[in-house]
Parts: structure tokens; C-alpha cells; sequence
């Protein structure tokens, strides 16, 4: 074995690992699949010789490239069209794709990639590495280049943005499902008050339309807010067709002719919706391999 396919089986043993850390990075699997290419590209380029754990530098190395893309699109989005919604990880009910539950592992639902989108890159970076995959704060320092000091402190005041504003969905995944289902059977019989038994009341709702559909695009908080958009939602539950969305029950609607018009995230926490966050861009659901789950139930 020479060198070069010595170099793609390494590789490809830490793949699933750093697809994890690109899409936590990123909040976008996309995104994260380019990040983890650009890695191996950066491997084959590099004399690696004197690496003495090469699964810690491919780690170092992605979250360089996640950092840079983070800066990027931070700078393109000085004046943001609206909320924006991570792409979700979605899975026929019932069965997660094995490749999937590496990427899901540690409860990374939508709510926690929301709030995960609120830090600064440095931030972000500092809070995936540390605490989601351990990496001591030294390695993090050369990477965003400041001192170790300083990536405590980063890590830090990422933790405290954090804490209290992702909720933890309940591990009860049979019991997510019937209250998703109970959200929908209201919200198609426009029972207002059904919708309140689900709903928690500091609930919110964020939707995010992209630069094509501005008009889908708010962000509404509180149960009774929103139990009356969801009544307005009747394009929406009428096509749902219940899927998991990162590791919990949520749903894709359908267009005529077969395209996908949203993907819903629900958080549901003490039998109670406390959170719905809905991706309706156009574009980025173009991107997403969502055909195959027409029909599947």
C-alpha cells in the first residue's frame, strides 16, 4: 500500500466523525460534505509524516475550513432577509439511517442548531470542539488563533448563551409522535383550543422562507400566537407526511406535482411543544433528498 491509499483509509475511518463536527459547525449537511472534501483535499496536499495523531489534526483541519465558511456567510448576511433555519437531518419514521444517528448523536435537534447559529464563529467553534467532542482548549487555541485564555473564555460564553435556550427534547420518542400528531389533527380541524392542550405557552415558532419566499419567513412566540398561525398553516398539515426530523418526530409537506413546500421540526418537552421550526426556502430544499420520502408511508 503506498502512501496516497495509506493516507484514504485513515481518512476515510474518521469521515463519519468529522461530517459530525462539520454539520454542528455548520448546521447545513451540504455545507458539512464540502468542509469534510476540502479536509481530505488539504490531507492529500500535506506531508503528514510527522503527525502523530492524524485523526486530531483532520479534526483541527475541518473545523479550520467550518471556521472560515462561518466568517463568509456571516459577512454575506449583514442584513438578514429573517430567521434562519439550520437544514435538518430527515429520516423515514420509525428508522434512522445508521450514517444519520453519528451526525444526530448528543441530541442535535434543530432547537440546539438555532441557538447554535446565535453565536460568533469563534464561539461556535470553541463550544463544538470542546464540548461536544472534547478537544482540549490548546488545540482549540491554534486554531482560532488566540491564546488558551482566551478559548476558555470563548467556550464560556458560548456555554451560557446556550444553556436554558436549546430545550432538550423528551427522550420518549412514541410520546413526541402523538403529540405531533395531535398538533396536526388540530390544526387541520382548526380547533383552536386542541391546539392549546399541545402547546406550551412560552412556545416559538420560527419559519424561514429564504431570499424566495420572504413572505414565509417570522418568528411567533407564545401559545395562543401561535395556535392561530398554525390555522393558517392549511397548505402545510394538509400534504404532512410524517418523518423524523434530526432523531424527532416531525413532518415534509408537498406541493402539486410532487415538491417538497417545508420541512417542520418539532421540540416537544414535557408532552408539550415548546418549540416548531420550519424550513420553507426554496432553495436550500432543493438541495435536500427529499424525493424519496414521497409516498414512503
Amino acid at each position: 500500500m503506498n502512501n496516497h491509499e495509506w493516507l484514504a483509509e485513515r481518512f476515510q475511518e474518521n469521515q463519519a466523525h468529522l461530517r459530525a463536527v462539520a454539520y454542528r459547525m455548520l448546521g447545513s449537511l451540504s455545507e458539512a460534505d464540502d468542509a469534510v472534501q476540502e479536509s481530505w483535499l488539504k490531507l492529500s496536499r500535506s506531508d503528514t509524516s510527522g503527525v502523530e495523531n492524524l485523526g486530531g489534526w483532520l479534526t483541527t483541519v475541518v473545523a479550520r475550513v467550518c471556521l472560515d465558511m462561518l466568517r463568509s456567510r456571516k459577512s454575506r448576511r449583514e442584513e438578514p432577509l429573517g430567521p434562519y433555519v439550520p437544514e435538518p437531518i430527515v429520516s423515514r419514521d420509525g428508522r434512522i439511517n445508521p450514517e444519520h444517528e453519528v451526525l444526530l448523536a448528543d441530541s442535535v435537534g434543530l432547537a440546539l442548531l438555532v441557538v447554535l447559529e446565535t453565536l460568533a464563529p469563534d464561539e461556535r467553534l470553541a463550544f463544538v470542539l470542546h464540548d461536544m467532542f472534547g478537544v482540549p482548549f490548546d488545540e482549540i487555541a491554534s486554531t482560532v488563533g488566540r491564546s488558551e485564555a482566551a478559548a476558555r473564555q470563548l467556550a464560556s460564553r458560548a456555554r451560557r448563551k446556550v444553556q436554558g435556550a436549546a430545550p432538550v427534547p423528551d427522550a420518549d420518542r412514541s410520546r413526541q409522535r402523538e403529540v405531533v400528531n395531535a398538533f396536526l389533527a388540530a390544526a387541520r380541524g382548526g380547533n383552536f383550543d386542541a391546539l392549546l392542550e399541545v402547546l406550551d405557552p412560552d412556545v416559538v415558532l420560527r419559519a424561514d422562507g429564504g431570499a424566495e419566499a420572504p413572505s414565509a419567513s417570522r418568528v411567533v412566540r407564545g401559545a395562543r400566537a401561535v395556535a392561530g398561525q398554525a390555522l393558517t398553516f392549511s397548505r402545510i398539515v394538509e400534504s404532512a407526511q410524517l418523518v423524523l426530523v434530526n432523531g424527532v418526530p416531525g413532518v415534509v409537506s408537498w406541493l402539486p406535482g410532487g415538491r417538497p413546500l417545508s420541512v417542520m421540526g418539532f421540540t416537544v418537552r414535557s408532552g408539550k411543544i415548546v418549540a416548531i421550526d420550519i424550513l420553507a426556502d426554496p432553495a436550500r430544499l432543493r438541495h435536500m433528498d427529499l424525493a424519496t420520502f414521497k409516498g414512503s408511508q
